[in-house]
């Protein structure tokens, strides 16, 4: 009976072994594959980098601003009478706009008329007179006063007239009308808005050191929400002599062509100024950039052999670059590469230095330097 049991014990001790070598034996095969496992190759595009000329900007937000802008008002009381204009109408210079009522002042105008012509023929007579000793001088200097007062005093009326007959200053556009017929208006209410708005003043700040690399006669290039891919271009006229005391920037003037009158004063603008030196960059897509605390990289795509197999392929190499402007879908690189390296376009955030790739450009995207957005 000893024996029997004692049997068993061993045979079944015998199984256990043989089922815990089996078991080893696959672990250690397994171990021994991911060792040996090389991961397989993965696809990318790639992009090479090559040398540019880039144009030299200042970018800036500027204002609008009309070249001559006034809100037109009255400078004397009285009623209106007359409306001569319609609202956001193209007016030229001296026309009417508005008239106030001058029915007391041409009354008066006909009387000082009146008394200016007496007083030029007493003026006269005594002129004819004083020749032959027949009146003193003191009797022609008061017919030449009283002349010249009469004068006078037709001239203020016919003025009074003029300053309640309203006119245009300059050629423009008017705004919304501000008063009624019938309205008694006071020095100063406002009658309706002008402003001649072709060609268009842009107003923008630029820092104080950026004062020595621009002068009037630059270009400058204009974009606006009311011009949806379009660019204005126009010049700088005019530099402020003098810095703003709170933000050390100074203020800038261009001048641009507003043909349509699409741009109005007051609204928001980018400006560029051109400067005539380019700058040389080694331009890459900004997507082939990996960034990281530690430094930005690329990895660099290069031929390899395999020791074992004997055979060619391609691997990458993480490279650490230095990054300068970035421009449209591109950035410049400073230091880290050569003019001409191969990199990966898309997709770095998957790769590891050393890996395999396998190059398919059919899905690389298209890289502008002036991308336009559908959605933008």
């Amino acid at each position: 009976m000893k024996k029997r049991i004692l049997l068993s014990l061993l045979g079944l001790l015998l199984v256990i072994g043989l089922l815990a070598g089996i078991k080893g034996l696959q672990i250690f095969k397994m171990v021994g594959a991911k060792n040996s496992f090389t991961p397989p190759p993965e696809t990318v595009t790639t992009a090479q980098a090559r040398p540019e000329s880039w144009e030299t900007t200042l970018p800036a937000v500027g204002s609008l601003e009309a070249v001559q802008g006034v809100t037109v008002a009255a400078e004397l009381p009285g009623k209106v009478t007359r409306l001569e204009f319609t609202p956001s109408a193209l007016i030229q210079a001296g026309s009417l706009l508005l008239q106030q009522d001058i029915s007391s002042e041409e009354a008066q105008l006909q009387a000082a008329e009146a008394a200016a012509a007496l007083a030029k023929v007493n003026f006269e007579r005594v002129s004819i007179l004083i020749k032959t000793n027949a009146v003193s001088q003191a009797v022609y200097d008061e017919g030449e006063a009283n002349y010249k007062q009469a004068v006078a005093q037709a001239d203020t009326i016919r003025a009074t007239i003029a300053k309640k007959t309203i006119r245009a200053p300059f050629s423009g556009r008017l705004g919304i009308r501000l008063v009624n017929l019938g309205q008694i208006l006071k020095e100063g209410d406002a009658i309706v808005s002008l402003q001649a708005m072709d060609p268009i003043f842009v107003n923008f700040m630029l820092p104080q050191q950026e004062l020595a690399r621009i002068q009037p006669g630059f270009p400058v290039r204009i974009t606006s929400d009311v011009l949806p891919g379009r660019t204005v271009t126009g010049k700088i006229t005019a530099i402020n002599p003098q810095a703003d005391n709170a933000t050390r920037n100074v203020q800038v003037q261009a001048t641009a062509a507003n043909k349509g009158e699409h741009l109005r004063p007051g609204m928001f603008a980018k400006v560029a100024v051109v400067l005539p030196a380019r700058n040389q960059v080694l331009a890459l897509p900004a997507t082939a950039i990996l960034p990281a605390p530690y430094g930005d990289s690329v990895f660099v795509i290069e031929k390899h052999k395999d020791e074992k197999t004997g055979k060619s392929g391609l691997v990458v190499r993480q490279q650490f670059v230095r990054l300068g402007e970035k421009r449209g879908d591109f950035v410049a690189i400073t230091s880290g590469l050569d003019p001409g390296a191969t990199v990966v376009s898309s997709g770095v955030f998957k790769l590891r230095n050393g890996q395999g790739v396998v190059v398919d450009n059919t899905l690389n995207p298209k890289f502008n330097l002036n991308p336009k957005p559908d959605n933008s």
